[in-house]
């Protein structure tokens, strides 16, 4: 009998380094269970992946609310007979990020979409993989995930810390249920959140930057690992051209 599709799950498929992830493995011939919280942007994700995946669905979102993060994964799991991967790539930071101007509300806002909101689709997701023996999860990290940057943000920098103990946590109880995890920590991304630092940088320097695609090629290559083997760490920066 042929092999069926592969399902990934992929969060922040609105745009970035979600939509990137989606349109490559959607190449690869995998189905899709996109999830965002813009329906316009899922629509526009959709129409770059549906010639080559197999399956392609769109899922709005917050998912940061538990409630509803519970009820859509409950519907993918209805649409979808396995789930093979769960890339959490939503992101979410504030202009005002230093410790001086941070209030509580905005440290709580990115706190729920970034850790808070992988925390919720690994949990409601690791049961069904956990049934099948198989399953990669994947995190979209950052380096300040391994190092404080004041560039970045205290409420920032936590949560990116956060994400990467989840990874280790999955590793280390997951791993007897044929489960594997990997946290990719990127340098500067070129993707829209750099519009919501207080000075977003220019197209020049933005040029310079590692691009979504990169991320996808990351993710594709953990993704097409044999089973027996495991990516617990990337780090992954952009390498400046030299200058005079």
């Amino acid at each position: 009998m042929p092999e069926q599709p592969k399902t990934a799950v992929i969060t922040g498929s609105g745009s970035g380094v979600g939509r990137a992830i989606a349109i490559r493995l959607a190449g690869e011939g995998w189905n899709l269970a996109l999830i965002g919280r813009t329906p316009s942007r899922l629509d526009e994700t959709i129409g770059l992946c549906r010639k080559t995946a197999n399956q392609v669905l769109a899922y709005t979102l917050d998912v940061g609310d538990a409630a509803s993060v519970a009820t859509t994964a409950k519907q993918i799991l209805a649409d979808f007979p396995r789930v093979d991967a769960l890339i959490n790539a939503a992101g979410e930071n504030i202009p005002n990020r230093s410790l001086e101007v941070l209030s509580a509300a905005d440290f709580e806002r990115v706190i729920r979409t970034n850790l808070n909101g992988s925390f919720l689709t690994i949990r409601e997701f690791l049961p069904r993989m956990r049934n099948q023996h198989s399953g990669t999860i994947i995190n979209i990290v950052s380096d300040v995930g391994l190092a404080a940057n004041p560039k970045a943000g205290t409420a920032y920098v936590a949560s990116k810390f956060g994400q990467g103990a989840l990874i280790q946590s999955i590793n280390q109880e997951e791993q007897i249920h044929g489960i594997r995890a990997c946290a990719i920590f990127p340098g500067d991304i070129n993707t829209p959140l750099l519009d919501k630092r207080p000075k977003p940088p220019p197209v020049e320097a933005r040029k310079e930057m590692l691009q979504p695609e990169d991320l996808a090629q990351c993710v594709s290559l953990v993704l097409n690992l044999p089973a027996r083997a495991v990516v617990e760490q990337i780090v992954m920066r952009p390498r400046f051209p030299k200058t005079t």
